[in-house]
């Protein structure tokens, strides 16, 4: 009864969200009490190999290196939904995917609106980032109250959300480029692909060239966590129904150490923000304005705009037994940007300073949005129980 008990626990996504949560807040106190100064020398401690130039800070092993193992889950259940999942259909497909440019594009102009021609205006892809895991545990705890076919929708938004934020990372958040450790992550990029050509299934014979793509990946000026996801590509499926695949099985076995360790340590390294005089009144400037508008405003805008065109354009349908009010609803929960909105955050301004400030603003919009939308999808049910 009890090994059943926490193997529930473990594969549920409302657990994960309220452990992430919890770290949150435990990152929070730390930061802001006497334990704050000596955290931080924590995650400023270099550890690694100076030998072979893998020397960093506990803080970059946990954004660099951690989160690569996040992005390679996050690429694996890509794969298996463009294969197998909704986005496999394209019928089923076109809503979220129309929806999910929208919820990415809206909030992106909004951020530049408040900050054309401020140092900040390099930030626009902060929110345009959904959090799976928070948005997918907020809606869970609604349980049956929401239409199934809204919790997939959320799902395989928040998905192509995901995609979209990696092409952006790679695209426009890389760093000088070294062509000789990129044609080296090429390379291995190709043997990984022969060796899904020559069927080959075992695990470690994509992971441990997998570490070197990685460690090239990071060398070439492309942020490593990329190597997570074109690793994920690799990963042999297969056609049927009866037998797991090595996707599938990589896929579960990745699920337990990312959603119950990895994340909650990105949490507690990335959230531990100071508290100091102004930062309230910060939230009144065009950099916070920018992130809280476009996760907040931006989201929602964004994703019930594009798909309306889409439905009146007869592309898309609404998902089965749901109304306008639950795209709204569920387009609220999308602007929970938190892990991916921090992450670009981190990646985009080097100054402690604004880092902190940025968190603070996506905390509040993600809290604001998942609040909304909690209270929206609940009062919808509410209301369906009345009739």
């Amino acid at each position: 009864m009890l090994s059943q008990y926490f193997k529930n626990f473990f594969h549920s996504s409302q657990s994960s969200g309220v452990l992430l949560l919890l770290c949150v807040f435990i990152s929070l106190l730390i930061a802001n009490s006497s334990l704050g100064l000596g955290f931080q020398n924590l995650l400023n401690t270099e550890i690694g190999w100076e030998s072979i130039h893998l020397k960093y800070s506990v803080g970059i092993w946990v954004n660099d290196g951690l989160m690569a193992i996040f992005f390679l889950l996050v690429g694996l259940e890509i794969k298996r939904e463009l294969l197998e999942g909704e986005l496999s259909n394209i019928k089923n497909a076109s809503l979220p995917i129309v929806a999910a440019i929208g919820g990415m594009l809206v909030p992106a102009f909004i951020y530049l609106f408040f900050t054309q021609g401020t140092q900040y205006a390099n930030g626009w892809g902060i929110p345009m980032a959904t959090d799976i895991a928070f948005s997918l545990a907020i809606i869970s705890m609604l349980g049956s109250k929401v239409p199934l076919s809204i919790k997939v929708f959320l799902t395989a938004l928040a998905i192509v959300d995901d995609l979209g934020a990696i092409l952006v990372i790679a695209i426009f958040y890389s760093e000088k480029i070294e062509t000789y450790y990129l044609l080296l992550s090429l390379a291995i990029f190709i043997l990984l692909m022969v060796l899904n050509y020559c069927k080959v299934k075992k695990h470690i014979f994509y992971i441990i060239p997998g570490l070197f793509l990685w460690y090239f990946m990071h060398h070439s000026g492309i942020h490593a966590t990329i190597a997570g996801v074109l690793l994920a590509l690799t990963i042999p499926t297969n056609e049927s129904d009866t037998e797991i695949s090595p996707l599938e099985k990589l896929e579960e076995k990745l699920h337990i150490p990312v959603n119950f360790i990895i994340m909650p340590l990105f949490a507690l390294a990335n959230t531990n923000i100071s508290f100091h005089k102004g930062m309230v009144d910060h939230l009144a400037s065009p950099f916070s304005l920018g992130i809280i508008g476009g996760l907040f405003w931006g989201k929602v805008l964004g994703i019930v705009l594009f798909s309306f065109v889409a439905i009146r354009l007869k592309i898309s349908q609404l998902p089965y037994k749901s109304t306008w009010f639950h795209l709204i609803g569920t387009g609220l929960l999308a602007g929970i940007g938190f892990t991916m909105s921090i992450f670009i955050a981190v990646i985009c301004f080097k100054d402690p300073i604004i880092q902190d400030e940025a968190k603070f603003a996506i905390l509040l919009a993600s809290v604001i949005s998942g609040f909304s939308g909690y209270i929206l999808l609940k009062f919808l049910a509410k209301k369906k129980q009345k009739l």
